[in-house]
């Protein structure tokens, strides 16, 4: 009898990410946020200012797309743009006191599903910290790996 093939960890993570994303899309929508507005105030949440670069990074998009969202919740009066004390090349992303009421509406809603879907799998608390050590050792991977050119390792 064949053995069942192990399973595709890239696959599981993809598919579990996009069901994942999906209902807290939904569950965002009804307070009138997107998910990557969602991943923009959850940062910005913290009151220190952040940089447009790390931003980029923890909304997991390219950095004209944010320009783009940073601007309309310029507009719409959820965030707003500082220039940093430190160095006023750089301009820094707060959010705005009524970003802070979507933040908090919706922090209580993720938080809620979040602990639901835990709770279903019957999680002690270490999926969390599996996955960061995942990603953790993936990004360190990535450093060590030899740089490919044209099919050849770059010397």
């Amino acid at each position: 009898m064949p053995s069942e093939p192990s399973p595709d960890l890239a696959h599981l993570l993809s598919h579990a990410e996009r069901r994942l994303a999906r209902r807290l899309a939904a569950l965002l929508a009804e307070e009138g946020c997107s998910l990557e507005q969602w991943r923009v105030l959850s940062l910005t949440a913290d009151g220190r200012g952040h940089p447009m670069t790390e931003i980029a990074d923890h909304a997991l998009m390219p950095a004209p797309s944010l320009t783009k969202l940073v601007d309309r919740m310029v507009a719409d009066n959820l965030v707003h743009r500082r220039p940093d004390p430190t160095d006023r090349r750089r301009v820094l992303l707060h959010l705005s006191a009524r970003g802070r009421i979507l933040h908090d509406r919706a922090a209580h809603r993720v938080a809620t599903e979040q602990a639901r879907l835990l709770t279903t799998i019957d999680d002690d608390g270490t999926l969390a910290g599996a996955l960061s050590r995942l990603t953790a050792a993936l990004s360190q991977g990535a450093a060590a790996q030899p740089k490919v050119t044209d099919g050849q390792p770059a010397s």
